[in-house]
Parts: structure tokens; sequence; C-alpha cells
């Protein structure tokens, strides 16, 4: 189940292209809480399913990118032991 905090997160990387300020500012004035944080609150809420019910667009791409992500690191990994 998602908390409070965990919808204000996705609500806010929802709207972070709107921002005038930089990610991080955006963060720590409209949170109040450490990017740090913030990243560890996004990851976990991402594979909450009531995330995908909340907001599904949100986190199907965060979800995308997270495993484009993860297939180039282990595209690189699996090249540098190759050599």
């Amino acid at each position: 189940m998602l908390s409070e905090r965990d919808r204000r997160v996705l609500d806010f990387e929802e709207r972070l292209w709107q921002l005038d300020i930089s990610k991080q500012s955006g963060i720590r004035r409209a949170l109040d809480m450490s990017v740090t944080r913030y990243s560890q609150i996004l990851r976990r809420a991402m594979d909450d399913p009531d995330a995908l019910t909340y907001a599904p667009l949100l986190t199907r791409r965060l979800r995308r990118q997270r495993d484009a992500r993860r297939a180039q690191q282990r595209a690189s990994t699996s090249c540098e032991r190759r050599r």
C-alpha cells in the first residue's frame, strides 16, 4: 500500500518536467527530504503494485528506464569479462 509520502514522491516525479529549478532543489523544497531518501522512496514505490494503479504511465516509464539501465550494465559487464 502506498503511503501519503510515496504518493507525494510519485506526484513530484510526474510533474518534474514543469519545474523551473533543479530536481535536487525541488526535492528539498517541495518534499523536505534529501535526494538520497527521495531516490530510496521512489525505487521502493515503483515496485509497489499500488503505484501501478495510482500512476500507471509514470510507474511503467520508471520501470522501463530501470530495466534498460540494468540491461546496459549487464551487457557492459559481460563485455569486460570476455577481454
